[in-house]
């Protein structure tokens, strides 16, 4: 079986959004209220929203902020993955990282060279695992933004979804890391 078996039971997880933008509010953000719009559309939770200036320190303080917070599960943040001065968002998460999830950035580029060709090699998208939390880093766009949602996230995070998926792994994350039991 491959997709959502729709037998099985759907079970939520919570979901925190960053946007990073010199520019943008809350209100002016379309692609965090992109994101956020779909994590409760898919029945998911939101945990929290916010955006943060294009800088290393913020960025990783705010993520490092989330992943300590049992309330999160998962981090997925939008923008500052390209090649200019000014994106740092890999430079700022990656140190977090226990481990990297390489996939995520294959398939995701596979996804966007469907909708932009070529451009998808200025992204730098990636996602990890950083103290038990799923972190995945999407371009600023809205188009990167629905690709990486619609066409990988959310069916990871769906707990229906086989032959696996990223929920069903949730318990067993912290396994061997020197964490009680």
């Amino acid at each position: 079986m491959h997709g959502i078996n729709e037998s099985l039971d759907f079970h939520p997880v919570r979901v925190a959004v960053l946007v990073m933008s010199d520019t943008r509010t809350l209100e002016t953000d379309t692609s965090g209220l992109t994101l956020a719009r779909r994590i409760e559309d898919a029945g998911h939770i939101l945990a929290d929203r916010k955006i943060v200036a294009d800088d290393k320190a913020a960025i990783r303080a705010q993520v490092s902020a989330w992943i300590a917070d049992p309330a999160v599960d998962v981090v997925i943040t939008s923008g500052g993955t390209g090649l200019t001065g000014r994106d740092v968002t890999p430079e700022a998460v990656t140190p977090l990282f226990d481990k990297v999830i390489d996939g995520f950035s294959v398939i995701f580029h596979q996804v966007s060279y469907q909708s932009v060709g070529l451009s998808t090699l200025q992204s730098r998208a990636i996602a990890g695992l950083a103290s038990g939390t799923f972190v995945f880093c999407l371009p600023g766009s809205n188009g990167a933004v629905k690709d990486g949602w619609d066409k990988v996230i959310s069916h990871q995070l769906d707990s229906r979804h086989k032959p696996c998926n990223l929920v069903e792994l949730m318990p067993r994350l912290m396994e061997h890391m020197g964490h009680s039991h």
